[in-house]
């Protein structure tokens, strides 16, 4: 079966197309538990689980493209970025996590645009894990699970969202090391 070379790329960005139709459910009904907010939560899980399907369709047909190397982890970024906003916009989670979590995201993000012309930096092991740490923290977040399963949830949700502090930003810092080791041996 022959698949598109633009498949992945399309697929990321339908993803960031996603994200403000999410932001704008999120908020509609103010955060609500009602149908707006699963449908925004549902959106937000499938919106995110196509990370994994594009770099998995990208790889398995060999048309990775540097464009979709670049697009990916800024779709990421976006759609997490709109569900840490609107969760802090409701009032369900601190605007410092919320502000720590995009001042990495948007400072790798201008980086990877600022050495574009010199290499594409594509998303390490420890940014690939955040990423997946971030999507479980926010899908739990954004499911009105204490509707099913009462107030416990909220303890699971913050220590999701605890980890997924911790690895955005461990990984940032990975990123500062590595492209100064980088940086360093080019010199050489």
């Amino acid at each position: 079966m022959t698949v598109p070379r633009q498949l992945p790329n399309a697929i990321t960005i339908v993803r960031i197309l996603c994200a403000p139709v999410f932001l704008w459910m999120l908020l509609a009904d103010a955060g609500t538990d009602g149908a707006l907010r699963w449908a925004a939560a549902v959106l937000f899980v499938v919106a995110i689980a196509t990370d994994g399907l594009d770099g998995h369709i990208a790889r398995k047909h060999d048309i990775v493209t540097d464009l979709g190397k670049l697009l990916d982890p800024i779709a990421d970024k976006v759609l997490t970025g709109f569900a840490f906003v609107g969760l802090s916009i409701l009032g369900e989670l601190p605007w410092w996590v919320t502000i720590v979590i995009l001042v990495r995201e948007i400072g790798i993000t201008v980086y990877r645009f600022v050495v574009v012309s010199d290499h594409v930096l594509a998303a390490a092991w420890m940014g690939k894990l955040k990423t997946v740490a971030q999507g479980v923290a926010l899908s739990l977040a954004l499911l009105p699970l204490w509707t099913v399963f009462g107030d416990g949830v909220f303890w699971v949700n913050g220590v999701t969202m605890a980890i997924a502090l911790i690895l955005t930003v461990a990984s940032g810092i990975d990123y500062i090391v590595s492209e100064v080791r980088a940086s360093r041996r080019a010199r050489r």
